[in-house]
């Protein structure tokens, strides 16, 4: 009997050890299932029903393989993708201008995002109390504050897988209840197609997963919990089971939105309620409105931790969460979200803007990561093999080709 049991003993073992190595990766699937992606998920299998899946399995793939290049270089070197651009250029111009544009565009895309998030944040709980959003959400930016000021890592860490885990549980069991048709939702997912009037949808879906302050955040944050090549598996581990956990929430939403609201007009993520009161009855609201809260949270907690690990990359502070300097960014986009939002600003108006500068940042920030990860006087033996710089390679010209569309897009509907 006792030879018997040691075996289950182990593997009991090494599954606690792998669920102990989700961290870092859960951070930034917490970070991208904000409430953009709730909204545009709803819209986009309302609209197009399950044809555009296939976009979600794109956008989860694409995500994973550039965060494991940040990770990878994370690990190996100690220093984040910011301190690496920093360092890459010799020549004073092109070094101070590529950290000017990283830094200004990710301080102020991140802001642009903090009013829209907390504004999201508190479209849940608004739902449920009848209270504003524009009462509650500053209310949130504070308690975000205060998270960020405890100068606490794997507080916040903790915080995000919970609220990961609540997002699944709710996304996903109003997906399973909905019954969608599995044939066609795995035609959705396999055999891709573009229908007429599409092609904004699916570069929202995979914009909204692709985010270029994920990769400064994500670059910084492994080194809080790996310092050796020998981790680099617990590091893809994570990557892999949190941001393909973040791709299912997104595909359940998706999916219960083509099951139950196809063909209707979608004003609101909160209209997904309505459509499954048949289903869940009185609990719809409550799915729904926990699931935007958790959406919410997390992004809007990211979104500012983002910016400020960023501008200590670049900028080469010192001390992490700690420091007095990263904990002056953090208030600072926050400070604009509460104002912002208590302003009763339009959120997306502001999102647009944030649109704008992600369209700018992207082709340029992905295509230097590629360079980066071939920098054999950085990496050594870790730089990217000719496998992963072929997959990596066709990933970067696709998220340039989405920077360019969505900048060029969002420009257009500014000034028109």
């Amino acid at each position: 009997m006792e030879k018997q049991q040691e075996p289950t003993s182990m593997k009991t073992s090494m599954f606690k050890n792998k669920l102990k190595a989700i961290g870092p990766g859960a951070i930034v699937t917490a970070s991208f299932i904000g409430p953009g992606t709730v909204t545009t998920a709803t819209r986009a299998g309302a609209s197009f029903g399950f044809a555009l899946l296939w976009a979600v399995i794109f956008s989860i793939i694409a995500t994973i393989i550039l965060q494991e290049m940040c990770a990878r270089l994370g690990i190996i070197t100690q220093k984040g993708l910011g301190a690496a651009i920093r360092e890459h250029f010799t020549h004073p111009l092109l070094k101070y201008a590529s950290m000017f544009l990283v830094l200004v565009a990710i301080l102020v895309g991140s802001s642009a995002y903090m009013a829209g998030d907390l504004l999201g944040t508190s479209m849940g709980i608004s739902t449920l109390t009848g209270i504003s959003p524009n009462v509650l959400a500053p209310l949130f930016g504070i308690v975000i504050l205060a998270l960020g000021l405890s100068g606490s890592y794997k507080l916040v860490e903790k915080l995000m897988i919970v609220l990961v885990v609540i997002m699944s549980i709710t996304f996903v069991t109003t997906m399973v209840v909905a019954k969608p048709p599995l044939g066609e939702l795995f035609q959705g997912a396999f055999i891709p197609t573009v229908p007429d009037q599409s092609i904004i949808m699916i570069i929202a879906l995979i914009g909204t997963t692709v985010v270029p302050y994920n990769l400064f955040l994500h670059s910084e944050n492994v080194i809080e919990r790996w310092n050796k090549p020998a981790h680099l598996a617990d590091s893809r581990w994570d990557i892999v089971i949190s941001i393909s956990v973040g791709g299912l929430i997104t595909a359940a939403i998706l999916i219960t939105s083509a099951t139950m609201m196809q063909g209707m007009e979608v004003e609101n993520v909160s209209d997904l309620s309505v459509q499954l009161e048949p289903l869940l009855g009185s609990w719809a609201l409550v799915f729904t409105s926990i699931g935007l809260f958790a959406a919410g949270f997390s992004s809007a907690l990211a979104s500012p931790l983002g910016a400020a690990i960023t501008a200590s990359s670049i900028l080469k502070w010192s001390g992490g969460m700690r420091d007095t300097r990263f904990k002056i960014v953090f208030a600072a986009v926050i400070l604009f979200g509460v104002v912002s939002s208590s302003l009763g600003f339009e959120p997306l108006d502001v999102l647009l803007f944030a649109q704008a500068l992600n369209g700018m940042l992207l082709p340029f920030v992905s295509i230097m990561l590629l360079i980066i990860m071939n920098n054999k006087n950085r990496l050594g033996n870790y730089v990217n093999s000719l496998k992963m710089n072929i997959v990596g390679g066709i990933v970067v010209v696709l998220c340039t080709g989405l920077g360019i569309y969505s900048f060029v897009d969002a420009v257009r509907a500014f000034f028109g």
